[in-house]
């Protein structure tokens, strides 16, 4: 068993296309990690674990993997040879025992050759390295391997039948599953997962964080996703203005050690800047007494210069950083009964996604859709739309109703157009005003002449949110619209859809954001729509009620319902503890 550091950053510096991404970076890992690494997106967290895995190296500086410690990488989005089964992909998982197997095939080759059984000492020699082969190869559990990868699949949700399905046939949440598939099956010392919930519906996530809680190694995680970042991460570790700062815990005490360190810092920052314009007047004062040729006191205001210039100057704390300049407002009303689903049915290829589903939406309501991947919320929402056709039932939406959409793949973006043409198809603007809307969204005015498909996933979800901002729809359906933003982007979203006086309809599998926004959740499973009238954490607690066959929470009067919401808010800060 390892013990001790694992890996170590000393002094490691980056530049992206000639500008610093960061400098003299130093960090440890040690054998028991369990850390989140967090930051803004584009600040080089992706990059330093390229650094840890040996698939980039610094410019300067040195990364240092402790010998024998074995690395596993999971990156944002695997690339694997998509005409491979998804067994196919599994079996490679561990390199030592695919060329272990690749020599005894080999080797069984040269034993079906004429020239070599028929030479007595060539077939004997043959005969002993496939001997030494295959004790290697039961030795490193080469035996059970293939029921180990079989096992190890259907954990992950894969069944028999999806073993032999193409990787080109998969999900991007899927293909996810399959790339931890073969980190579990190999088992490094040290995990390193860049965005690994990505994509991944609720069952996925609770498969993960018991995967990492569970984990014999260290584990290094980037994840915006702050409910997952509360339960496994008992460390944060945070980059940002090219400077790694260290905390002790999970997200919640990360995010309020963080608040009272920012504090301080203003604190002793303003007590400083007291000191030091106090010091800079009386140096003035001093060298004015001393122009009429008075030594002592020039020798006084020196002694006092050499002072304030040797002081260690504290930082003025960035309190208020710049995030998205998002505000949502819808252009009228609409409708008091936004939505209304009676008996929905939809069918693709004989599998019936929808089977009498229902639903009823009310004005300014902030509705969560749940459910696992496949489950058809898509399909559910692109009835909403109008894009699908209902094979029975009956869907009506508001006669006032207008409707915004946010794609999860962000499809509603042409990625053929600049980023100044996709956002001038809402409205024409001028220069002027373009740039100050690109700036709102964190966006320069040399950034509208950028390619849509140019952008990352995090500056394509910013378009989206803008293009819904300038659409003034007073009904959203939003699907997975915090999967690529960071997370003080997320927070801004949630505090714009607060103050929204429209509707919303949100899939999500962002626990975080649905206990901060979803005033109800609706779990579509087995094509049936069941609702739970609470936030996700209401959810969690009613559906575990309901499976022990107890009563639903009944509230008495206004009063107890306020006390049950305040002690859920409580336990989502105290969550992971």
């Amino acid at each position: 068993m390892v013990v001790g550091t694992v890996a170590r950053l000393d002094n490691v510096t980056q530049y992206f296309g000639g500008q610093l991404v960061f400098s003299k970076l130093s960090w440890e890992i040690y054998h028991d990690a369990r850390t989140g690494l967090v930051g803004p997106n584009g600040v080089g967290k992706s990059t330093i674990l390229k650094f840890l895995a040996g698939v980039d190296e610094p410019k300067e500086g040195g990364v240092f993997i402790t010998r024998g410690i074995r690395i596993g990488y999971l990156p944002q989005e695997p690339e694997f040879d998509l005409a491979r089964t998804v067994m196919e992909e599994a079996l490679d998982a561990s390199p030592t025992l695919a060329a272990l197997e690749r020599e005894m095939e080999r080797l069984n080759a040269q034993m079906a050759d004429p020239t070599v059984y028929n030479d007595e000492r060539k077939l004997q020699r043959v005969l002993d390295a496939h001997a030494r082969a295959v004790s290697d190869f039961e030795e490193k559990g080469g035996l059970n391997f293939d029921n180990r990868v079989r096992a190890t699949l259907r954990g992950l949700g894969f069944d028999d039948a999806s073993l032999n399905l193409k990787l080109s046939a998969l999900s991007g949440g899927q293909k996810k599953l399959v790339g931890l598939a073969k980190l579990l099956i190999e088992q490094p010392e040290l995990l390193l997962l860049d965005e690994p919930d990505n994509h991944l519906d609720l069952n996925g996530k609770a498969f993960l964080e018991k995967l990492i809680a569970d984990y014999p190694g260290a584990v290094v995680i980037v994840s915006h996703d702050r409910y997952l970042l509360d339960i496994v991460a008992e460390e944060i570790v945070e980059l940002e203005d090219g400077v790694l700062t260290h905390y002790v815990g999970n997200y919640s005490e990360y995010a309020f050690e963080k608040k009272q360190r920012l504090l301080k810092q203003q604190q002793m920052f303003e007590i400083q800047q007291h000191e030091i314009q106090r010091l800079e007047f009386s140096i003035r004062r001093l060298m004015g007494w001393g122009a009429g040729q008075n030594e002592k006191f020039v020798r006084r205001a020196r002694s006092m210069q050499k002072r304030l210039d040797k002081l260690d100057r504290i930082d003025k704390p960035r309190l208020n950083r710049k995030g998205m300049g998002l505000s949502l407002a819808a252009n009228r009303r609409g409708s008091n009964k936004v939505l209304e689903i009676k008996d929905l049915h939809k069918s693709f290829d004989g599998d019936e996604v929808l089977r009498g589903a229902d639903l009823l939406v009310w004005h300014r309501e902030r509705v969560g859709l749940i459910g696992p991947n496949g489950a058809g919320k898509t399909v559910l929402f692109r009835c909403i739309l109008g894009t699908e056709t209902l094979d029975a039932g009956e869907l009506l939406v508001g006669p006032s109703t207008t409707t915004a959409y946010y794609a999860q793949e962000h499809q509603t973006l042409n990625y053929d157009a600049t980023l100044g043409e996709e956002l001038r198809k809402m409205r024409p603007m001028v220069d002027r005003e373009l740039y100050g809307l690109l700036g709102r969204f964190l966006f320069t005015p040399e950034d509208a002449k950028k390619k849509i498909a140019q952008l990352s996933g995090g500056e394509k979800a910013r378009v989206q949110v803008a293009k819904l901002m300038m659409q003034g729809a007073n009904f959203l359906l939003l699907d997975e619209p915090t999967n690529n933003l960071d997370i003080r982007s997320s927070e801004i979203l949630e505090s714009a859809l607060d103050d929204y006086d429209g509707t919303v309809l949100v899939i999500s599998h962002d626990r975080y954001f649905l206990d901060n926004v979803a005033d109800r959740i609706v779990e579509l499973e087995n094509g049936v729509l069941t609702e739970y009238l609470g936030n996700y954490t209401y959810y969690v607690e009613e559906k575990a009620r309901r499976a022990r066959g107890e009563p639903a929470i009944v509230f008495q009067d206004d009063e107890e319902e306020d006390d049950y919401e305040i002690r859920t808010r409580a336990m989502k800060k105290a969550r992971g503890r």
